[in-house]
């Protein structure tokens, strides 16, 4: 409000300001007022001041009800009801906020807002309030706790302020701009310049934005982007206040004179249907505020300086005898509101008193006001009194007893010892990207604590569970099955939380602050996750799969090399298997070993993911080698040893996984047989009576040495009885794998029973061993090696890292003369004692190192999960952050987080059970070939045969590209894709009304079209392809593809239609080439059709034409504004 023309004697106050704050009351404040109140020593009343009993309240007409005091002699300098809670809220011009609650006005909370600017203007929101002074907007809570304190310029003089939304507000002053602040980040989102300054009034509607300025002028502008639609000069001087309701604008203020501003008694009213002015509205009063009180009427309630308050219709005449008198107890009224509900008015005068007016003895301020919190009463004095002289008295009616015994807290020194805490683990970010110089190392501050923090855990279970994990979700969890709620929460299964705008909104960094790429989890049979993630982080299964490509349409190795691709291009962001998955639906033998998921099975883990993923892992592991047989030339492997065990039809997948080996057949009649075969992988066997209780100990490595040299006795045919015998059956290793995969069936309790107590036996010798070396305080380097400590580091392992620990990190395995094979654990200490090369100094002796393991998480809620250890080696850290490093993470789905390595061995058998083991020879890179040569070559955009039999050259609607015309680096290819539906949404409408989707649409490609961007045919697709599909379309999404149904079927479409693999190969050369796609939403477009393109390759409409903070664009209003309507009409006519 501009206080411009005003009273001079409004500027008398300042000096006694202070004074008045003294028991002795202020010469200006009348006695009578203040009659029986009692004053503390702040000088601010405790009771509100109540009118004389003779005043009476008649409904519909508004009367005083109450009057207080908020600051005695300090003037009140703005007033607001609160929108919320029954509550009235002041401010002085001291800086002084003070709340009153309920029409009685009790005092509610006051505090200090600023030391020394005057509070212009409040806004009540949900869970505080906001004051607005000079140069500072400061967010409390109604007891007067601040929120956030926000600083604004010192040069700048705000007035007004206006809450557009619930988290955005518009701040004006007598600057020339006005500040957007987003209240959630409590930061500057927008500044918008104004062409004439001083708004020191701003209101909103439906369709403008109004400001008032302190030269007479108000502006209405556009909701969006803040530009002047209108303008109305009101008043030659100054604006004093203005309202709006419905269609009509009343503005009061000062006209210029000649001996200066002069308060006009003609209120300005305006038409805002046609945007003009109607007749003025002389008021028998000097308007200084004035409101619209729609109850029954839009009837204006026009107040002056001087207590005087007038009604009157906006387009009527103003009767004198509406006009009432406010008895302000200072010479001058300096605020008014009007309540929410339009029942009760407030007055504020220079003395600091607040008159309240209604009309009705009971006023309510809100229709719809929650309850207020009110402060709890002091315990100490509702206590009862205590009678001492009592015998019975009980001491515990006491809140502090006083006592000299002693406590039985207080432990003698004989029962008790000290027990320091142990230094708490370095991150493990930190020793990811450390670089060492010297033995000084050097990291970046991964920011996960503040300066100078460090966590001790008080106990060490609080690493395992959080405390959401340790209590169950119901009582029938807590009496079945209470271990299964003890998941970690990193182990848990994940899940995409769906927005209206998809996936763009999802936060997968929060999962994901690593490099490395996750997969989607959303896709159908997509529980193989896990397990390509192992595979890609075998360096030379992701090289060699890479150079693999064939004709094949349904190729599990071309699709895997493609995913793999996608997985090195990534920077952290997830990719989806979904082109690998479609072809891995389409292969027989999946479907006939029940590899095939249906959506209800996996949704609520029915499946025994733990036998299906073991099923998997054996079933890739063939279609591979299968796939890869007759297409590859063993050349990449260049050990000593594959020359006697790679044949020419060998496959690289066999010379990694194969081992070779023979069967002996013995008959009790002396016939012996010997036959030669090869296994992928091996199932582990355990002992016979596992599920006793005698706690026997088995070494990992004679399950494994007893699993590999199978012997059993079996029915078979012998040839020399001719008929089928009891025969001894054992199996003899001719050659060892280069990775050794281990299946660990782990499918019923027995086998639990059994992890579970190989664990606690080796549990029992570790402690007996880390006891024998503290005690002796004199031990070999192997000893803490052998623990599990840090290479270099003498820090003995805590209890927690030694449980649940049964597998080895390392075995080794020896060749031996008569064709047998010994297996033994391996550890750093072993190496330390007989030197690094000694595994490698006999023939046939070699040592594996574990590389992977997959478990299976138990969990009732959410139907279990698979998820993956890795251990990362330090070409994919090269490749991605640039450090030389080896480092343990954990894979669950888009979750990826560094974790230690006893994490990865540590099997609590409770709810994490073992599937998986991957363990591959010490330095088995430098064994292959590791340079990936792209296999697409630029035939791929060649001209090609139609698989659709009715094609007719005369529809063709694209010119293929020539030899000369082949793309180059940075050429400009226009590309749009568009998709059928495979599976519906899933969603559910919430209680509020709103939907939730809990598992998008499944989409594929159906028409992919690229376009010449450059040179003498520009403009003329090269690339316009239908995809055929076998599967079985929901929706073809007519209206917005294009796509009938019959377009993708080979038999019946007259369309150019080819595979998805054939299209496939042709936009991966376009993005190895380096050509610069232009489009509009190419982001979704790539996402589904599974391809991961550079973004400084992508040139998208969305994000070229999209404002901050504003809503995407979308095509169809692209294509009208630039391409005109006519080329905007033809595109509707053919959408």
């Amino acid at each position: 409000m501009n206080f411009e023309g005003l009273d001079p004697g409004l500027a008398e106050y300042a000096p006694t300001m202070h004074s008045a704050l003294d028991p002795v009351l202020d010469a200006h404040l009348n006695p009578s007022l203040l009659q029986n109140v009692e004053l503390d020593p702040e000088g601010v009343a405790l009771e509100a001041l109540p009118v004389q009993e003779s005043v009476h309240i008649m409904e519909g007409v508004y009367s005083e009800l109450h009057s207080v005091v908020a600051e005695v002699g300090v003037p009140v300098s703005v007033s607001h009801f609160d929108l919320h809670e029954e509550m009235l809220w002041v401010g002085s011009h001291g800086g002084h906020a003070t709340s009153f609650f309920g029409p009685a006005l009790e005092r509610y909370s006051s505090f200090q807002v600023n030391g020394s600017d005057d509070i212009r203007q409040i806004q009540s929101l949900e869970n505080g309030i906001l004051f607005l002074t000079k140069n500072n907007l400061k967010y409390m809570a109604r007891g007067g706790l601040i929120i956030f304190d926000y600083l604004l310029d010192e040069n700048e003089d705000m007035h007004s302020l206006l809450l557009t939304d619930s988290s955005t507000l518009l701040i004006g002053g007598l600057q020339n701009h006005i500040l957007e602040l987003d209240l959630n980040t409590v930061q500057e989102t927008q500044k918008y310049a104004v062409e004439t300054p001083g708004v020191t009034i701003m209101r909103q509607t439906n369709r403008f934005f109004f400001c008032g300025h302190t030269s007479g002028k108000v502006s209405l502008r556009d909701l969006r982007t803040f530009k002047v639609e209108h303008e109305f000069d009101a008043f030659s001087g100054s604006l004093s206040d203005f309202d709006v309701h419905g269609n009509l604008l009343a503005a009061c203020g000062f006209s210029s004179r000649l001996t200066g501003l002069a308060c006009d008694r003609f209120l300005k009213v305006y038409d805002l249907r046609m945007m003009r002015a109607i007749t003025p509205l002389q008021v028998h009063v000097d308007p200084a505020f004035l409101r619209f009180i729609p109850t029954y009427t839009s009837r204006l309630a026009i107040i002056s300086q001087s207590g005087q308050c007038q009604f009157c219709e906006p387009t009527g005449l103003a009767n004198p005898a509406d006009i009432f008198h406010v008895n302000p107890v200072g010479p001058l009224l300096m605020t008014f509101d009007v309540s929410a509900s339009k029942q009760a008015l407030a007055f504020g005068d220079s003395e600091g008193c607040v008159h309240l007016w209604t009309d009705s003895p009971e006023p309510s301020f809100n229709p719809y006001s929650r309850e207020t919190e009110f402060a709890l009463p002091c315990l100490v004095d509702s206590l009862p009194p205590l009678d001492w002289s009592q015998d019975l008295l009980p001491l515990s009616l006491i809140p502090v007893p006083l006592t000299t015994d002693t406590l039985l807290s207080d432990w003698p020194a004989a029962n008790s010892a000290p027990a320091p805490r142990r230094a708490p683990p370095v991150d493990a970010e930190i020793l990811r990207t450390m670089k060492k110089v010297g033995f000084i190392g050097y990291a970046p501050n991964p920011r996960t604590r503040l300066r100078n923090q460090i966590p001790y855990r008080l106990k060490e279970s609080d690493s395992e569970f959080d405390s959401f994990s340790q209590v169950t979700e119901s009582p029938i969890g807590r009496e079945e099955e209470p271990h299964l709620h003890m998941v970690s929460k990193k182990y848990r299964k994940v899940t995409i939380k769906y927005s209206k705008l998809g996936l763009e909104d999802f936060d997968f960094k929060h999962y994901n602050k690593t490099l490395f790429a996750g997969l989607e989890p959303h896709i159908p049979n997509a529980y193989c996750n896990c397990m390509i993630q192992v595979l890609y982080f075998l360096e030379p299964v992701r090289c060699l799969i890479q150079n693999h490509l064939c004709q094949k349409e349904f190729c599990l190795a071309c699709e895997l090399g493609f995913l793999f691709h996608m997985l090195d291009l990534s920077r952290g962001d997830p990719c989806q298997g979904n082109n690998f998955l479609r072809a891995f639906r389409t292969i027989p033998e999946a479907s006939a070993l029940g590899l095939i998921l249906a959506d209800s099975d996996e949704a609520s883990g029915k499946g025994n993911l733990a036998r299906l993923i073991q099923r998997w892992n054996r079933f890739i592991l063939t279609q591979l080698h299968q796939d890869m047989q007759e297409l590859e030339v063993p050349q990449a492997y260049r050990g000593a040893g594959g020359s006697s065990f790679c044949s020419s039809g060998d496959s690289v997948i066999g010379q990694l996984f194969s081992c070779e080996m023979e069967n002996c057949s013995l008959c009790r009649c002396g016939s012996e047989t010997v036959r030669a075969s090869s296994t992928l992988l091996f199932t582990l066997s355990y002992p016979d009576g596992s599920n006793n209780k005698t706690g026997k100990n088995y070494d990992f490595a004679q399950v494994l040495k007893r699993s590999i040299c199978l012997e059993q006795n079996t029915q078979a045919w012998c040839d020399n009885c001719e008929k089928y015998q009891p025969t001894i059956q054992t199996r003899n290793i001719r050659h060892l794998p280069d990775i050794l995969v281990i299946n660990c069936e782990v499918n019923s309790s027995k086998e639990a029973d059994f992890w579970r107590m190989q664990a606690e036996v080796a549990f029992k010798m570790a402690v007996k061993k880390r006891g024998e070396i503290s005690k002796n305080k004199e031990f070999a380097l192997a000893d803490w090696k052998e623990l599990g400590s840090p290479e270099g580091v003498l820090v003995c392992p805590s209890i927690e890292e030694l449980k649940n620990i049964w597998l080895p990190f390392s075995i080794r395995m020896k060749m031996t003369k008569n064709k047998g094979l010994d297996v033994c654990n391996w550890t750093d200490g072993d190496e330390v004692q007989w030197g690094p090369a000694r595994a490698e100094e006999e023939h046939g002796v070699y040592v594996y190192d574990l590389m992977a393991t997959v478990v299976h998480i138990l969990d009732s809620r959410t139907g279990g999960s698979l998820v993956a250890h890795i251990k990362v080696g330090e070409t994919y850290h090269q490749r991605k952050e640039g450090v030389t490093h080896q480092q343990w993470y954990l894979f669950n789905d888009f979750l990826i987080e560094p974790i230690d390595k006893h994490e990865a061995v540590q099997f609590d058998m409770n709810w994490k059970v073992p599937a998986i083991l991957y363990y591959i020879k010490r330095n088995l890179n430098s064994r292959y070939n590791l340079n990936i040569k792209n296999p697409i070559e630029a035939s791929v955009l060649l001209a090609e045969a139609s698989l659709a039999r009715k094609q007719r050259k005369t529809h063709t609607t694209f010119i293929p590209l020539m030899l000369n015309e082949m793309p180059q680096v940075g050429d400009l290819v226009g590309l749009d894709a568009e998709f059928v539906t495979l599976n519906e949404e899933e969603a559910e409408l919430r209680s509020d009304g709103t939907k939730s989707t809990i598992k998008p649409s499944q989409m594929s490609v159906a028409r992919i079209t690229c376009v010449r961007g450059q040179g003498p045919n520009e403009g003329i697709p090269f690339i316009d392809d239908y995809i055929s599909t076998q599967e079985q379309v929901v929706d073809y999404l007519t209206q917005y593809s294009g796509i009938k149904p019959g377009d993708l079927d080979a038999k019946i479409s007259s369309k150019h239609l080819t595979t998805l693999k054939s299209t496939y190969l042709k936009l991966r050369f376009l993005i190895d080439i380096g050509v610069k796609f232009v489009g509009h939403g190419l982001q979704k477009d790539f996402r589904v059709i599974n391809l991961m393109v550079p973004k400084d390759q992508v040139l998208d409409t969305v994000y070229l034409f999209h404002m901050p903070r504003k809503r995407m664009i979308s095509l169809r209003f692209l294509a009208w504004y630039f391409l005109g309507p006519q080329i905007f009409h033809l595109y509707l006519s053919q959408t």
